[in-house]
């Protein structure tokens, strides 16, 4: 089972002051718009998102090509989203906690 590419997604308090503490360490903006709270930023391999105002703590983030598919085959082996995907088409995600109660979200993209 291939869960996608892997960031993590972190909950800021001042979007401008983590891009300008991220891009001392060597990140760059790939995506996103800071006035509307969110960047997407990469460092060879790694990616980091960062989140103002959207959630209330950071996430481990997957981006799978068939988010419901890969809702299916969860549950199929017993674990249960938080939150599942809704609809037949287009974008979907959902949520799990992993039994330390770590958010981990599944965005499909």
């Amino acid at each position: 089972m291939y869960l996608g590419h892997f960031s993590v997604s972190l909950a800021v308090k001042d979007i401008r002051k983590s891009l300008t503490f991220y891009e001392a360490l060597g990140f760059e903006k790939l995506d996103g718009d800071v006035e509307q709270n969110w960047l997407i930023l990469k460092s060879g391999e790694a990616k980091i998102g960062l989140f103002q105002g959207m959630f209330e703590e950071d996430l481990l983030t997957f981006n799978p090509s068939d988010a419901r598919a890969l809702e299916k085959a969860l549950k199929d082996k017993g674990i249960e989203p938080e939150t599942g995907t809704s609809g037949d088409e287009g974008p979907a995600h959902f949520v799990l906690k992993d039994p330390d109660g770590r958010t981990i979200l599944v965005d499909q993209f």
